[in-house]
This record gives structure tokens, C-alpha cells and sequence, in this order.
């Protein structure tokens, strides 16, 4: 891994044992050159393919190793030729790597396998290097062995939307417009949210933007940004990982699924974040310790922080009673859910949404109500997956399975109380009956 020292000494370094005095000069050259214009360099990536050159090669390697680093060089700054172009430092590159095939006698076809980095030798026991080392970027290994383990907690963003806070509370929201689900001392979290249907309150996340703040030996600042039909599965500078600092590699993105599915690794904080698109719109969850959770800067600001604190009481939405009304019977979920536009033409019964939810979750839990929710208000099949892989997050970011499914209480206790009160059927009740009157035989029996 490239540290940060290696930038004062990248210009396109001349190596090798027969590297000749024209050769020399360039690289003088270009080197001024990048002191005086480091920018310039930084934003087409010169700077990147300079100092993974440097890092591979070495005055006393053999010639064919030098020959290879070179065609690699050479590849990475063709790579930059759209971003570079017109800029400086690139075409000095491209002539001193002309001039260096040359003094070299290497040929411009053979391997070009990546640059392979020379291992440092150990620093000193004492170092600054040693105490800020790569330790300090894994947040599980900072932990001592006899110390308990950090506390694992789960938040998740989805459909029409629906937040499962940090404290395992399920809510249903309006929030419509730019709303920040995270703001902590190391990274930031904004969804923008947009109306399903034209003149519709139903919205769903169309954008989302993640911000990771610099950290130390471990990361620099990097910026996600992903809308509806625009997944990346790279930062908004088109890098991967989290920059040149020493533990660059302990934040980095994987495409899981191209187009649909990222997933966010950021172990110097101990957090994996997971971004979809299902259908048209954007989900988010994820798994984040309590310790970073609460690493709040300004607690005078953190109201509007959705994942800690939920939505805003003017903001949620009594699905219940939406619910309830849709249940009643034809257009009986017309008016509620606090102000949701009509079912849509082409939409669902409250019998026919139950029906389609049941096949991806057979659980009627708070992720099942919420994708017949959904399907009520939207018309949009594809609620039914969002649903479904949201809880299939919670299943792979959820520290405690015992909290996988969240259920309705109010529910639970209507449904109990609704039971309490119920007349017995006939059968039941002539049941009971003959059991009244064995009992009095008995009684009188025994008398």
C-alpha cells in the first residue's frame, strides 16, 4: 500500500542501472513540475501511476522486472489519457516512458502484470509508524481480547419509507424531500425522497449520498453518491478504496450485484453499509456499533438524525388505521394512512396485496404490513421486494436474531382483546353446555 510520504518523491522516477543522462533530465524536470503544480496532477491521476512505479521498481532489480513495471506505467497513464488530456504532467509521462523503453532496449508487448509493491523494512519498535499503524484501522482488533466485544445495531431505509431505527423501533414516514438518516464524527448519510405518483404523498428514496470523513492513518474523505438508475460501485472520485493513507484498504466498495446491490466496507469504524435499487428507488441498511452510533458532534443538532431518533412526529404515518380502513372492504383504504392519494386503478385489493406479500414474507410482521402498505398506496409490485430484501439486511447486519422480526402490539393486543370478546359458535357452545351438565351429575354423585 502506498503511503502518503511517497507523493514528494513521484515523478516519473528514473531507474535501472543503464538509465541514461537524457532519461535523467526529464525526470528532473517533471518532478519540478509536479512541486509546483501538484493539483494539476492529483485530479488525472498522474501522481497515482508515478508513485506505483517508483514503489515496484528498484535500482538493482533485473532488467526485465524494470521492463515490466514500465509497461505497466505505461498502461496506467494511457488508462488517465481522458481525464489528462491537455494537462502537462501526462504527456511529460508519455516521453519519458518513450525515452526509458529506449535506454532500456524493452519492448513495448510482453507482461504488464500489476506493479508489485517492495515490502519497507520494519520500523522501529518505538516508531510513530508502529503505534499508528494498521491496528488503529480495524476497529474489531483495537479491542482487547479480555474486553467484551463491541455492541452491534442495525438501521434500515425502504419503501414508502419505512425506518427501523438504531433502537429496533419500526416506523412509517412522509419525509419527503433531502432528510439525513447519519451524521457522527465519521461519516454523514442523506436520502433524498420523491413522489411515487404524480399529486401522490406516497414517496421512496430516489438519491442517497454517504459521506466518510478522514480518519487518521486510515482513510481520506470520500464521497458515495448513488440515484435511481445509478448505482456505482466506486466513490465520486472513481476510486474504490479509501485513498493513500496507510489503511486506505479498510474502507472499500464491493459490487455485490451490478446496478442493484453495493455494499460498503468500512472497518476502521467497524461498519458495512449495504445500497440497492429495487424497482425505481433506493434502499439503505446498516450494521454500525453503538460506540460510532452515538459519536455525536453537536447534540444540540441531532433531532432530525432519523436512524437515532426517528422521524419527526409530524412526519410519521398511523398505518394501522390505514390499514384497518383498507381491510373494511372495496375503497375503504381511499382516504387514510394521514392524507395517501387513492389506490390506483391498476393497483391492489387489501385481499390481493396480503396475497402477494405472503409469497416473499410469510411472517406477518412489521415487514410484512409494511409491503401491503405499500402496495395500497403505490400500485408498484416492486415494493414486495423491497420489503423483502430489507428483511433480508436485517437477517445478514442484525447482531441479535432474536430481533429479526418486529411485530405490531397493538395488533397483537386488539387481536387478543377482539378474541376475548368473540361469541362461541354453536358447536363450541353446546360443547361447553354438556361439560356444565357432566360436571353437575358428577357433583351430585358424589353428594
Amino acid at each position: 500500500m502506498e503511503r502518503r510520504e511517497v507523493r514528494s518523491r513521484a515523478g516519473w522516477m528514473v531507474m535501472g542501472k543503464a538509465a541514461g543522462p537524457a532519461a535523467i533530465e526529464v525526470g528532473k524536470i517533471l518532478v519540478v513540475f509536479l512541486y509546483l503544480f501538484p493539483a494539476v496532477s492529483l485530479q488525472c491521476k498522474i501522481l497515482k501511476c508515478n508513485s506505483e512505479f517508483w514503489a515496484s521498481t528498484s535500482s538493482s532489480g533485473p532488467e526485465e522486472e524494470f521492463c515490466t513495471a514500465l509497461r505497466a506505467y505505461n498502461t496506467c497513464v494511457r488508462r488517465t489519457a481522458r481525464t489528462c488530456r491537455g494537462d502537462l504532467a501526462y504527456h511529460s509521462a508519455q516521453h519519458g516512458i518513450e525515452d526509458l523503453m529506449s535506454q532500456h532496449n524493452c519492448s513495448k508487448e510482453g507482461p504488464t502484470s500489476p506493479p508489485r509493491a517492495r515490502t519497507p523494512p520494519p520500523p522501529p519498535p518505538d516508531s510513530q509508524e508502529h503505534s499508528d499503524g494498521p491496528e488503529i484501522c480495524h476497529y474489531e482488533r483495537s479491542f482487547h481480547r479480555h474486553t467484551a466485544p463491541p455492541n452491534y445495531t442495525h438501521c434500515g431505509f425502504f419503501g414508502d419509507p419505512h425506518l427501523r431505527t438504531f433502537s429496533d423501533d419500526f416506523q412509517t414516514c412522509k419525509v419527503e424531500g433531502a432528510w439525513p438518516l447519519i451524521h457522527n464524527k465519521y461519516l454523514s448519510v442523506q436520502v433524498t425522497n420523491t413522489p411515487v405518483l404524480p399529486g401522490s404523498s406516497a414517496t421512496a428514496t430516489s438519491k442517497l449520498t454517504i459521506i466518510f470523513k478522514n480518519f487518521q492513518e486510515c482513510v481520506d474523505q470520500k464521497m458515495y453518491h448513488a440515484e435511481t438508475d445509478e448505482l456505482p460501485a466506486a466513490f465520486a472520485d472513481g476510486s474504490k478504496n479509501g485513498g493513500d493513507r496507510h489503511g486506505a484498504n479498510t474502507l472499500r466498495i464491493v459490487d455485490k450485484v451490478p446496478g442493484q446491490h453495493v455494499e460498503i466496507q468500512a472497518r476502521y469504524i467497524g461498519t458495512t453499509i449495504v445500497v440497492r435499487q429495487v424497482g425505481r428507488y433506493l434502499t439503505f441498511a446498516v450494521r454500525m456499533p453503538e460506540e460510532v452510533v452515538n459519536s455525536v458532534e453537536d447534540k444540540d443538532n441531532q433531532d432530525l438524525y432519523l436512524c437515532l431518533h426517528g422521524c419527526p412526529l409530524n412526519q410519521r404515518i398511523d398505518f394501522r388505521t390505514f390499514r384497518a380502513r383498507a381491510a373494511e372492504g372495496p375503497g375503504g383504504g381511499g382516504g387514510g394512512g394521514g392524507g395517501r392519494a387513492p389506490v390506483p386503478a391498476q393497483g391492489f385489493t387489501y385481499q390481493s396485496a396480503t396475497a402477494k406479500c405472503k409469497e416473499r414474507l410469510p411472517v406477518e410482521d412489521l415487514y410484512f404490513q409494511s409491503c401491503v402498505f405499500d402496495l395500497l398506496t403505490t400500485g408498484d409490485v416492486n415494493f414486495t421486494m423491497a420489503a423483502y430484501y430489507a428483511f433480508e439486511d436485517v437477517k445478514m447486519l442484525h447482531s441479535n436474531k432474536d430481533k429479526f422480526h418486529i411485530f405490531d402490539r397493538t395488533l397483537e393486543v386488539n387481536e387478543s382483546n377482539s378474541a376475548a370478546r368473540k361469541p362461541c359458535s354453536l358447536s363450541l357452545c353446546l360443547l361447553n353446555f354438556l361439560a356444565l351438565l357432566l360436571w353437575i351429575q358428577c357433583s351430585s354423585v358424589h353428594l
